[in-house]
This record gives C-alpha cells, structure tokens and sequence, in this order.
C-alpha cells in the first residue's frame, strides 16, 4: 500500500486492519479501495497517488484553519484548551466571556467573564502565506458542568465557540455502588396480560413496576422503545428504528387515552382476542388495530381543551426533530403502495426534507403529519407516567433504557439529515468464530468529522431522547464511541472507522451527570486491549453474562461468584442468547443446523463441546454448593437427556453472591422458556425474531411458584 496512503488513513481514523478472533485467518489486511471509499466519504480524494498526497496536506492543515474549534470540550480537572492566531495578533489583549446555554435559576449567573493563562507550550505554522500560532489556554475559574456559548475576543475580533465543562465520570449512586442491587430484563412487547391488546404496552410496564416494589426490585431493563415503521410494523427489530429520538407507538395503551370508552372497540374485541391466541405476535393486525382505535381518538382529543393544550405544548417542546418524523411518516405512509426501496425510491424533491416540494406536502398534508405527532405526544405521556410510578414508588433505578448502535439506513433520522452519517455504506461486525463472513448489518452510523463539525448535536440528542425517564442507560455496543466496523454498501468487505472516543466518552459523562442517570456499556466480545478498563474509569458499568465469564478466554471452567468482575450488571445471558432450557438441550444447535448456519460436521462438533459445557457447569454450581435444598441434582445428566430441577436457581444464586454491582433476572430463565428471542444473522424469513410472548400472564406472575423462588434466590445472594 501506498505510504501517503498509509499515512492519510492513520490521520483520518482509518483501520490499514484488523484482528478476528476465532477465524482461522485471524488477521485481515483492509483493501486499498474500501480504505479510498471512506477517505473520500471524509472529504479527502484518494483516487491516484497525486490526489492522496495533496488530501495528506489537507488533512494535515485541518486543525490550523480555525481558531476556533465549533465546540471546545473540557474535563473540570483539566480546563485547558488551543486556539490558533495570526502571529501579529499575539500582542492583542484576549478576554473570555461565558453564556450558560441553559439558566438553571435566578442566582446562576447569566455571562461570566473567567480569567485565565496562556501556557508556555505553543506551535507555529505557515498556512498559505500566514505564520500562524497554537497557543494553550488554561481557565483559572472552574464553570459549573455544563454547555456555555463561550465568546473569545482578541483586540478587536471575536470568536465563537461552545464550551462544555465535563466530569472525570459519569454519574452513579451510592446505591449502585453498594453492589446490593437487582432487578429484571424485560423485552416490553413479549409481556402477556389479559388486559392488553396482544403486545406488551406501558401500562403493563407501569404494573410491572408496581410488582417490582412489592418484592425489592429496583431495576427494569428494556429493549429499546423507539419507533418502527408505521407501514411495516413486521419489521420488529428493536434495534433498527426509524428514529431513536422517539418512541414505538405500539406500546401505546389505547385504553389509556382520553376519550376512550368500550364502546369505542366493542366490534373489535372478537378480533383482538384472535390476536392474543396466536402464538407469535402479530405485529401488523395489532399494530393497525391500535392505529384505527388511536385516529378516532385523536379527533375527539382536539375537543378536550386540557388534553389537546398539553399536545401542543409537547409539539412545540419537539420542535423540528418532531415535525420532520411526522413527515417523512406522512410521506412514506402515501408513497407505501407507489414504490419500493424506502425514501431513497422517493421522488428526488421529496428525498430532500428542505425542498418545496416537502413544503407543499406539508401543506396539504397537515391532518395526517398531526396525528403522527400525536401518536408521539401519547407514547411519551405514558411512558412519563410509568417514570412518575417509578418515583413515587422508591425504585433506586428504575427504568434501564437501551440505546441502539445504529438507525435503519431507510429511517427518518438518515432523510431528515444524511450529511451528518456516512454515504452508502453501513454499519456491521468483523469475521468471527460464529459468522466467518463477517455481519453486514446495514444500519446507519456518524461521520466522526461531520459529528464534531456539528460540535456533537446529534449524538446528544440521541443521548437525551434516551436518557428521558431513565434512572440508567445502556449503550448497545459501546465499543463504537471508539470505533465501527463500517462495509460500504456494493462490497462484501470493511474496515474500522475511529471516532473521537475523549469526545464521545466526555459528552457521556456531562449528559449523565445532567440527566442523572447511570450508564452501562454492552461490552460482550472482541475488544481493543484496555478498552474494558478504559470505560470503568469513567464509570461506565460493563455488561457480564454466564457464558462469557469462563477462565481460557472463554473457552474452560465457569467463573464462581467471586470471580465475576465488580463494575458491571451480570445476567446469565441476553436477548441474542438462548435461554438456559433451551442451551441446556441444545435447541439453539439444532435450530442453526435446520437454518444451514452450520454443517454436519459443525453440528456434531457443537454437540460434543455443549455436553462438556454441560459438565463444566454442573461443577461450578456443585463446587459452591449452589442447588436449591429441595432441588439437589441427582445424577450427570449426559447427552442432556434430563433437565435439573432448580438449574436456574442455582445459577442465579451464582451470579447474586457476586461482587457485581446489579444483577438482571431474565424472565425467560424464570419460566424456563426454551427459544430465544432473537437469533443474529437470521430476518423474519428464517426465524420469528422479537416475536415470542412469555408464558404466564403478568397478572399471574405474583401466583407463580418460580417467581417467587428466584425472588428469594436473588434477595438472600444479594445479602452475602
């Protein structure tokens, strides 16, 4: 490869290559072109050797060209920064004057003025035909956290920028700390009442809050909440929203909203009963059955003074963000039946959010963008008063949200603003041991150099629509505030793409710190050296689960309690992972292998490595005497031809005497489900993704057997 080359792709974040653990390569060299395709996706040609020394220079000079970064990000332990200046212009007197962007009450000041010194340390260059210098600033006053419109001025010119003070971590409590707590993860729709209309809704998340006071849980992990397709609603994948500013209005309760009375679905009760017999969900009928019930609604809440002014003062409290996600709904909602492909098959005018022909379907389209407005003011109304149950109820957490890594490149978030994202390619994962080809995913991510040039506002506002009611956050796949495996979208092959991780990890800790709220990093896999260590410097919990805290990388003997890592929130397993009936018997290899995820000999080899897993586990459970004493195990269970009564008692006494700060109860291991919820790799056409229910309805949790020992099981390990 090309050494200006080279060169280029270290300056711009550029991965030359990269590691894969568990393939037989190992190690892969990144393609010239995939390496030219992001260069050029930054701004930078790279097409002959002439153009890629000329964009070294350019990228060389970057930092050189502005004063003024667009935003100025600063540890309060470390409050220093660099502007640039013209030479003749270092004998100028300078002053700094601070705008708090947001007034917390009458006492805080509204523009402070803040001494400071000019370092020793500076560098010069020749820009053009200017000597320019790089000084070092550093505030002798220490602001609040917080963002300041900071306004610098020297002799007679000024600059403007935004400062934003941070903490060295980000925010948790004592609770946390003292490593007592516990609670459940919840995937929100698979929740069974015989109240709700065939998915799981707020209101029966506000009753499962209630239940998780009564027995001292104080944690309720959900999958994400945010918005799907309104015209596709098979396409269920929590993970690739439209928008992660918003939420899925399927989780509305229509019963809940003013106006409604039975009258309202008294022809459609046969109906949703037929919904709720079925065995997987049925996303589309009850989707549209919700939408149907939710339009006349809508008509009768512009009636209801109260009810409608409290809408529009949502509507104007979302501004933009809002109007441009009701639109593009509006928009794809007509185009559904003309063509296929997304917005990207749209006429061009309509690809364009800022065109006039966007601004004349707004026009004649007022009603239909008004109601998707409302089905957002209602979702948030909801899900608000599940977070007002949470408080009155004590709940030391309550709510723990999770943030997708990526949004469905046919989303609104990618048509309201594409710039701020990378160009024709997608988000994906790296070859592994499980997929040897590597993952594709598609999902729209940041450009780094847009992002910082938007001085971060799209990042944060994902981090604030998702932090909104949360006691904690997770970050899915947090590895990617450092870097992204990145595939553009005609080639097969990728490469890592690095952001800014200072920045991103910065801005985390003041967003916590603001919205109060804990943050947990999905930190399961193949990670850079030190990064583990890196996060929980920060404070930024990991994630640990049974099947990868194993000695042997993984491979050997089940770690005791003792051995399970402090910082982090343990779970014997995730959403992308079987339940422990289900790998006890092996169903998930037999599933693989019926889905040609896997050859014959692959299957026999996985077999074979399960029933030593199996051994290996009833070990560690046996060496700690962990088994229920009325569920002692009575024999080896070989080949897996019996299931151990109390097994997932026994693990979870596992993971409560542990030093981990919380441990999540999975519902599926309480009621000893045998599918998992989501099987990577596959669509709807291979398997029935986010799709299964629980088997017990909620209102029968509290008369379950089952619940109640793992109650016992979690509060009494809790106490070690």
């Amino acid at each position: 490869m090309d050494e200006n080359l080279c060169l280029l792709a270290d300056k711009l974040g550029i991965a030359k290559s990269f590691s894969a653990v568990g393939t037989e390569q190992g190690f892969f060299k990144v393609r010239e072109d995939v390496i030219k395709f992001f260069c050029h996706q930054y701004g930078y040609d790279a097409k002959t050797p002439e153009d890629v020394r000329l964009s070294l220079q350019k990228a060389e000079m970057h930092s050189w060209k502005k004063t003024l970064e667009n935003i100025i990000i600063v540890p309060s332990n470390k409050l220093r920064f660099s502007l640039v200046l013209d030479k003749q212009q270092l004998n100028e007197p300078i002053k700094i004057q601070l705008f708090p962007r947001a007034i917390q009450d009458e006492s805080f000041e509204k523009v402070q003025e803040v001494s400071f010194v000019i370092e020793q340390e500076r560098e010069s260059k020749l820009v053009g035909n200017k000597e320019k210098v790089k000084l070092w600033l550093k505030l002798k006053d220490k602001p609040a956290y917080g963002y300041y419109d900071m306004v610098l001025t020297c002799g007679v010119e000024k600059y403007l920028t935004i400062l934003a003070v941070v903490p060295e971590k980000c925010y948790t409590t004592s609770d946390v700390e003292s490593a007592k707590l516990w609670g459940y993860t919840l995937q929100l729709y698979s929740l069974k009442s015989r109240r709700n209309w065939g998915v799981g809704d707020f209101t029966d998340l506000a009753d499962f809050v209630t239940m998780c006071a009564k027995v001292g849980a104080d944690i309720i992990g959900l999958n994400p909440l945010n918005v799907l397709s309104h015209d596709f609603p098979e396409n269920a994948s929590p993970y690739s929203s439209i928008s992660r500013l918003f939420l899925n209005p399927i989780y509305i309760d229509v019963e809940k909203v003013p106006g409604f009375s039975n009258v309202t679905t008294a022809a459609l009760r046969k109906e949703i009963e037929e919904i709720k017999q079925k065995e997987l969900i049925d996303y589309t009928r009850v989707y549209n059955l919700k939408i149907e019930v939710l339009k006349k609604l809508f008509e009768r809440g512009r009636n209801d003074k109260q009810y409608y002014q409290q809408f529009q003062l949502f509507e104007q409290s979302k501004g933009y963000d809002l109007e441009m996600l009701a639109t593009y709904q509006a928009i794809s909602h007509q185009q559904k039946d003309v063509v296929e492909g997304g917005w990207y098959a749209w006429d061009k005018n309509l690809q364009n959010p800022l065109s006039l022909k966007v601004d004349e379907f707004k026009k004649q389209n007022r009603e239909s963008i008004e109601f998707f407005k409302f089905l957002q003011f209602e979702a948030d109304r909801q899900l608000q008063n599940v977070y007002e149950k949470v408080k009155n109820l004590g709940l030391k957490i309550g709510l723990y949200r999770d943030l997708p890594v990526g949004v469905c490149k046919d989303s609104a978030e990618l048509w309201m603003d594409r710039y701020v994202f990378i160009d024709k390619a997608g988000a994906g994962a790296p070859p592994d041991a499980f997929f040897p080809q590597g993952q594709k995913w598609g999902l729209g991510a940041f450009n780094p150099y847009e992002l910082k040039n938007r001085a971060y506002e799209p990042y944060l506002k994902i981090l604030r629509a998702n932090m909104a009611y949360a006691g904690a956050l997770r970050i899915d796949h947090v590895m990617g505030l450092m870097r992204l495996f990145m595939i553009p979208d005609d080639k097969d092959e990728g490469t890592y793409i690095y952001y800014n991780f200072e920045d991103m990890l910065n801005l985390l800790a003041l967003e916590s710190h603001l919205h109060k709220c804990v943050i947990v990093g999905e930190s399961i896999g193949n990670l850079p050296e030190g990064f583990i260590e890196q996060i929980r410097a920060r404070n930024i919990y990991s994630i640990s689960v049974l099947w990868s805290e194993r000695w042997n990388d993984g491979c050997g003997n089940f770690k005791l309690s003792k051995d399970y890592p402090e910082n982090s929130f343990v779970s014997l397993g995730t959403h992308d992972m079987p339940p422990l009936k289900m790998w006890w018997f092996g169903y998930d290899i037999e599933l693989k292998f019926s889905l040609h995820m896997m050859t014959d000999k692959e299957k026999s080899k996985a077999y074979k490595a399960r029933e030593y897993d199996r051994y290996l586990l009833l070990s560690a459970l046996d060496s700690s005497g962990l088994w229920p004493e009325d569920k002692k195990r009575h024999g080896d269970y070989l080949y897996g031809e019996n299931y151990p009564e109390g097994i997932e008692e026994a693990v979870h006494k596992l993971l409560a005497k542990s030093p981990s700060k919380v441990v999540m109860l999975q519902l599926e291991d309480v009621f000893q489900v045998d599918v998992e919820q989501n099987l990577p790799g596959t669509d709807i056409d291979k398997y029935p993704n986010w799709r299964h229910r629980l088997p017990v309805d909620l209102e029968d949790f509290e008369q379950s057997d089952a619940f109640w020992r793992h109650v016992d099981v979690i509060k009494n390990g809790r106490k070690c």
